[in-house]
């Protein structure tokens, strides 16, 4: 068996973060804000949830506990989490595709070939007791949900169909939106609406643009309709608590779907002659070095063609079958595992729009704006933090998780960062920085 320890890394930038000198004020202030009653809302990266799935410490590192705990510098109250039990991951439950959380460890590839790769946890489950209702021990502050989308917001009996809700819900037919009102705000934190885009993309764009199902793209006017009452409950919810709206990203620029380099069949001049010999009736042509993989396209000829720039390989295609079960090159990678240029247009204009409902309603209530999708577009050439530096790198650069969707405690942590200084701008406050470094990228075995 080869050995080469190579660290697993991302061949395309994502999101970078620029360069940001640490300046905290010397008096800490609340301004126009009421911190006292923090509730952090919204879905899995509310949550803490990491590496693919949602354990007891990645909830401790959630960046709603490390915004809780600068709030508490201004007059901030306690911060209750609904903490699961344990470290491995929860529910475990495969038929389902809930699996444990994934850790960095010694994987070998179908040619014997040894490196670091994320690998799923092989430790004790630690279900015993996750599944058991702690609504009891609310209200809690973190009413962040794995899973959830905008439009299941104002369903009543989500938890019925979603666990990790169900647990810490009152009741069997409770709303998200009224487990959330719970602990009535003074201040709040929002961001939901990712899923209502990111199943589709995890999906291979598989779902339908504007559909209701899991993998689906949400309607805009459901979105929009069920976005709107949210915000108007929250902020007419008896305490007119100020807050954070905070937009989607553009989930094509996360490493899921950076990771795999469309243009990452490498070829000799003998493999390249066969290659352009075998799909030579298709037009389909082979070089030397670098060339783009064949996928599946049941518009083309022979429902087969290379992939192009400004589409994407997720993450999840399986990397046996590139190297050597002839995937890309003698055989189409499956249409699952591609995002294509229609599926991408469908993800971007949804987003775009998505994203306006949440300005729209930021201007009409007055609220702080975090704009996720421009800031992490924007900031490419990565920040230092007291000496630190963090890019997107999958697993190297401290700021993506081992699922490549979510984020590192320390890629949250600036995140809360980001909303921080939000706040601040618009409550004209003065909240200290979270201390980055201290909190913990990919752990390494």
């Amino acid at each position: 068996m080869k050995k080469s320890y190579l660290f697993i890394a991302a061949s395309a930038a994502l999101l970078t973060f620029s360069c940001k000198s640490k300046i905290d004020p010397d008096t800490p202030s609340a301004g126009s804000a009421d911190f006292s009653v923090y509730v952090a809302m919204g879905n899995s990266l509310t949550a803490g949830f990491a590496d693919g799935s949602l354990y007891r410490s990645g909830q401790e590192n959630s960046y709603p506990n490390m915004l809780a705990g600068q709030f508490k510098l201004v007059g901030g109250g306690d911060f209750k989490q609904p903490l699961l039990p344990g470290e491995s991951g929860w529910p475990i439950a495969p038929a389902a595709g809930r699996l444990p959380k994934r850790v960095l460890d010694l994987v070998t590839d179908c040619k014997g070939v040894t490196s670091l790769g994320p690998k799923l946890y092989s430790g004790v489950p630690d279900t015993a007791g996750s599944a058991t209702n702690i609504a009891a021990g609310g209200p809690y502050n973190n009413v962040g949900i794995p899973g959830i989308r905008c439009i299941d917001y104002d369903v009543a009996g989500y938890g019925l169909a979603n666990p990790y809700a169900g647990r810490f819900f009152s009741s069997p037919m409770q709303r998200p939106l009224d487990a959330a009102l719970q602990p009535v705000p003074t201040f709040f934190t929002l961001w939901l609406g990712a899923n209502d885009v990111l199943g589709y993309a995890t999906a291979g764009g598989e779902g339908a643009n504007g559909g209701i199902n899991l993998t689906d793209i949400s309607p805009l006017p459901a979105f929009t309709a069920t976005y709107n009452k949210v915000v108007g409950a929250i902020v007419t919810s008896g305490r007119s608590p100020k807050g954070v709206l905070i937009n989607i990203p553009d989930v094509t620029t996360i490493p899921y779907f950076t990771t795999i380099n469309p243009k990452g069949l490498v070829l000799d001049a003998t493999q390249a002659a066969q290659l352009s010999a075998a799909y030579a009736p298709l037009g389909i042509s082979f070089t030397a070095g670098a060339n783009y993989f064949i996928i599946e396209d049941e518009a083309a000829p022979g429902n087969l063609r290379q992939i192009k720039a400004g589409e994407y390989l997720l993450i999840t295609t399986p990397g046996d079958s590139l190297k050597c079960g002839g995937w890309g090159s003698m055989k189409p990678i499956p249409k699952q595992y591609v995002l294509d240029a229609s599926e991408v247009s469908n993800v971007k204009t949804a987003t775009a729009a998505f994203n306006q409902v949440i300005a729209d309603n930021a201007n009409k209530y007055g609220l702080a704006l975090m704009d996720a999708n421009t800031y992490l577009k924007s900031l490419q050439s990565g920040v230092t933090w007291n000496g630190v530096t963090y890019t997107p790198a999958f697993v190297t650069g401290g700021a993506f998780s081992l699922d490549g969707i979510h984020l590192t405690p320390r890629g949250y942590a600036l995140v809360a960062n980001e909303i921080i200084r939000v706040a601040n701008q618009t409550y004209r406050s003065s909240i200290p920085d979270v201390d980055v470094n201290k909190y913990s990228g990919v752990r390494f075995p």
